[in-house]
């Protein structure tokens, strides 16, 4: 516990200082202008993620020297980073010229191909399908994953919302042995890093994470929910994430069935919704961040009773809440607009 709890300090001071020496390079250089999709109306600066990431390989790589052994396969956790620094360059290039979809996503791809080429050969996350239809459908599944952690930071604290309570769960996991030890040692840094870039990003932002920092985070963390899943635990993998993948796949649904494009940036995210009909983002992001803390109660609860049943219950539990959230987030301004 005094390693684990060390390890989530020195990743928050290691990104919180590293923003305090970026952030004025990043101003000059990598300012965020208002958009189609934005909720800022000011150029803020973007590039945050560069420090969420460094600090969080930086703690990773520390714990390995000073304390040997603890990466299992040192090698297959080279090649997760490697990976997610892939990533952060393909991020930051589009942060500073916007790249086409189609090299965009065959980048992501590769990275994700990566990451799932070093999953354990022997480990499946569906047992019951055929090996390679398994990865495959990890390959499909992990890239939509990695867009969406990128989709959905659109507004200020979202993404710390998301990843803090997901990782903290991940942590707890680990240490209840349903994670790797390094896996888990990932989450603790992760989360870290997230907790040291949150009070740059507090309501109203002077830095965004950024692509460079979406991007890979969306990767590493779905890695760690791959893991989860491959350990037997696949009900508590579906939770820890389960708003998010709701809000951004019902919205990409729904534009797709109206006959607009999924590609083109867009305000129609559940939680953009409510914003624009009069949430305040301070609303916004505490209801996700309860809803999240509620979905690690309830992935604690099938990681502890690994029964069917209780992983069923557990979900549709869940499935009940998000849905209450994003209800309530559509239906945003109503009663004003009734009044009126």
């Amino acid at each position: 516990m005094a390693f684990s709890l060390a390890s989530f300090i020195a990743a928050a001071a290691i990104s919180f200082g590293l923003l305090l020496c970026l952030r004025p390079l990043l101003a000059r250089y990598a300012l965020a202008k208002p958009n189609a999709r934005s909720s800022h109306k000011m150029p803020t600066p973007q590039g945050g993620g560069i420090a969420v990431i460094a600090a969080t390989t930086l703690v990773v790589a520390a714990a390995e020297i000073l304390i040997p052994g603890q990466a299992e396969e040192p090698l297959r956790l080279a090649v997760i980073f490697v990976s997610a620094i892939g990533l952060a360059l393909v991020g930051v290039t589009d942060d500073v010229r916007p790249l086409e979809p189609v090299p965009r996503l065959v980048l992501q791809a590769t990275g994700v191909a990566a990451v799932i080429a070093a999953l354990p050969y022997d480990m499946q996350i569906v047992p019951a399908l055929p090996w390679w239809l398994d990865r495959a459908l990890a390959l499909v599944g992990g890239v939509w994953f990695v867009n969406v952690v990128n989709f959905m930071d659109a507004i200020d604290w979202i993404t710390v919302a998301e990843i803090v309570p997901v990782t903290a769960g991940l942590v707890l996991f680990g240490l209840m042995g349903a994670l790797p030890q390094d896996a888990t040692l990932v989450a603790l840094a992760l989360c870290g890093a997230m907790v040291g870039f949150a009070p740059f990003n507090r309501p109203v932002a002077q830095l965004f994470l950024g692509d460079v920092g979406s991007l890979p985070i969306g990767l590493l963390l779905g890695w760690l929910l791959l893991l989860l899943a491959g350990h037997g635990y696949f009900a508590a993998a579906a939770l820890l994430p389960l708003y998010y993948l709701a809000d951004a796949s019902i919205t990409l649904a729904r534009r797709a069935l109206n006959g607009e494009s999924v590609m083109q940036a867009h305000r129609s995210h559940f939680y953009q919704r409510a914003l624009d009909r009069g949430f305040s983002v301070y609303r916004i992001v505490v209801l996700v961040f309860t809803l999240n803390i509620a979905l690690g109660a309830l992935a604690l609860l099938t990681v502890l009773n690994s029964s069917v049943t209780i992983g069923l219950m557990s979900f549709a539990a869940g499935g009940i809440l998000v849905a209450v959230l994003l209800w309530e987030f559509s239906r945003a301004g109503s009663e004003k607009q009734k009044i009126v």
